[in-house]
């Protein structure tokens, strides 16, 4: 793992997705490459309570140059290099464009690095939004990484793999083997009534193993809970900084409608979320 992908917005919490990947970078010795964003049309309708809705006219140079000094302002104040071109990635930065670009972009162009990072979405005009998290999701063919609102302290030391035996699982779980590697603790958490039909969390731990990664096995009843709200609370009780995530098992519409694990992850997560589909 060793160049992230960091789509820059001036929303409330894009110091805490400069953080996290800064602290991802620092760990793993990463280039750090930013580009400006914005909605697709110039305005939009809300579909679903985790995003926003903003009416507004497009100035794309503005809005790239208003994006970079926040993202190389950042950089700079922690002390982090600017890259020299065509090197081999290291502890660096770098951006992109000269305008900002729509948020179908953010899929494509993500396709060349190793991770996405992004905002956890919220509510509100002042929130990380949906859609650039979507496109990553759907359309890179790589992993996110989403930062909480606020920045850990910390981040894959202590890392708790939701395994539910679906595909999507199994794809998050391979993507993050780096990350894994390298934490101190790893728990495979399966929650009961949850699964689909796939390996169970011990052999997915025993396959771990194989990587020379530590890793325990936990069950967990959501009772009355939601998985979502199961496997958050699980992960505080352990003291996780990051939670592996298949992303989508269900269908979008599905979660929309009716709820699932991935929607409530995406809208309560308080620490750094691994995700990919």
């Amino acid at each position: 793992m060793k160049t992230l992908l960091i789509p820059t917005e001036d929303h409330r919490t894009m110091k805490a997705v400069l953080e996290t990947a800064r602290l991802l970078a620092s760990r793993f010795d990463c280039y750090m490459e930013g580009i400006a964003v914005h909605p697709a049309v110039a305005s939009f309708i809300a579909v679903e309570p985790v995003s926003s809705l903003t009416i507004a006219t497009i100035d794309d140079a503005q809005i790239a140059t208003e994006a970079r000094e926040l993202f190389e302002n950042f950089m700079r104040g922690h002390g982090v290099p600017a890259a020299a071109d065509e090197t081999p990635a290291h502890y660096s930065f770098g951006w992109t464009g000269a305008s900002a670009e729509d948020d179908g972009y953010v899929g494509n162009y993500g396709r060349l690095f190793d991770l996405v990072v992004l905002g956890r979405p919220g509510p509100t005009l002042q929130d990380p939004r949906m859609e650039p998290l979507e496109a990553a999701l759907f359309e890179s063919g790589r992993p996110v990484l989403i930062a909480p609102p606020s920045a850990p302290q910390a981040i894959g030391e202590n890392v708790l793999l939701a395994w539910n035996g679906s595909t999507e699982q199994a794809r998050a779980t391979t993507f993050a083997l780096p990350l894994l590697g390298q934490a101190r603790e790893v728990t495979v958490l399966s929650v009961e009534g949850a699964m689909t039909p796939g390996p169970t969390g011990a052999q997915v731990a025993q396959a771990l193993r194989r990587h020379g990664i530590k890793a325990a096995v936990a069950t967990a009843s959501a009772g009355a809970s939601t998985p979502g709200e199961t496997i958050l609370a699980r992960a505080s009780a352990l003291g996780c900084d990051l939670l592996v995530k298949g992303a989508y098992t269900q269908s979008r519409l599905r979660q929309i409608i009716f709820g699932g694990a991935t929607r409530h992850i995406l809208a309560h997560a308080e620490l750094p979320v691994f995700m990919a589909h």
